[in-house]
């Protein structure tokens, strides 16, 4: 095991997105940081995250969410101003 040193990040993210992270990091009895970090690390080399078992898990939890988001849509989000 590597030894890491984390600090606390105030991450902000669309809601239903955050549900279905949630959902998943229960099911694989992980905190969702730690769901976060494999992605993250998973994603810079280039490599995917998730086993096809898990992504038929993770299009269960989008229904569950109504997640209809898509990686298409990742640089064109906009929010209300509050």
């Amino acid at each position: 095991m590597k030894k890491v040193e984390r600090v606390q990040t105030g991450l902000r993210l669309e809601k239903r997105l955050l549900k279905v992270m949630k959902g998943l990091a229960e099911h694989l009895e992980m905190p969702v940081a730690e769901l976060v970090e494999g992605m993250a690390l998973h994603a810079f080399e280039g490599k995917a995250p998730f086993s096809d078992e898990t992504l038929q898990k993770i299009a269960r939890l989008k229904e569950v969410y109504e997640l209809d988001l898509t990686a298409a849509d990742s640089h064109r989000l906009t929010e209300d101003p509050a």
